[in-house]
């Protein structure tokens, strides 16, 4: 079996630990933006071709979505540092808000989705289609980091 003991396993390099963590850094930050800007043209392209109404329930949708993203990945970034930790060293502190936004992102999207069914006259399919934007961005930056990064 291959790497069975923990001191026979390749060790990486202090330029492979520092690079390492750049690299998931870097691809969160292209799906944010590629997020904001696959919403903004869905957006002006609904409104365009739909509605005014239409194109603001993607922009929400997009926003929603979004900030899901954010405060999914503060609090992924918080567990991982305290899964780094030392033993015996000091141990990482997550701040509550954290922890808010980890759970408050659902209740967040639950209560926008709410309102815009019951209260609204924006359409609920064009806020799914808005929210649907971070699974585009997520594909085309991956897409992107496979054929153009890659070489």
């Amino acid at each position: 079996m291959p790497f069975a003991h923990p001191d026979s396993a390749p060790q990486l390099t202090a330029e492979h630990q520092i690079a390492a963590p750049r690299r998931p850094r870097r691809f969160e930050r292209r799906v944010e933006v590629a997020t904001l800007a696959l919403g903004a043209a869905a957006a002006l392209a609904t409104a365009v071709l739909h509605s005014v109404a239409a194109g603001a329930g993607v922009t929400l949708g997009t926003l929603l979505a979004w900030v899901n993203f954010r405060w999914l990945e503060q609090a992924g970034a918080a567990l991982v540092r305290v899964a780094q930790a030392q033993p015996g060293g000091e141990r990482p502190v997550i701040p509550r808000t954290t922890w808010v936004k980890f759970f408050a992102r659902y209740a967040l999207m639950v209560l926008v989705l709410y309102v815009t069914v019951t209260r609204s006259r924006i359409p609920a399919v064009s806020v799914v289609g808005g929210l649907l934007m971070l699974g585009a961005a997520a594909m085309a930056v991956g897409l992107y980091e496979v054929l153009v990064e890659a070489r």
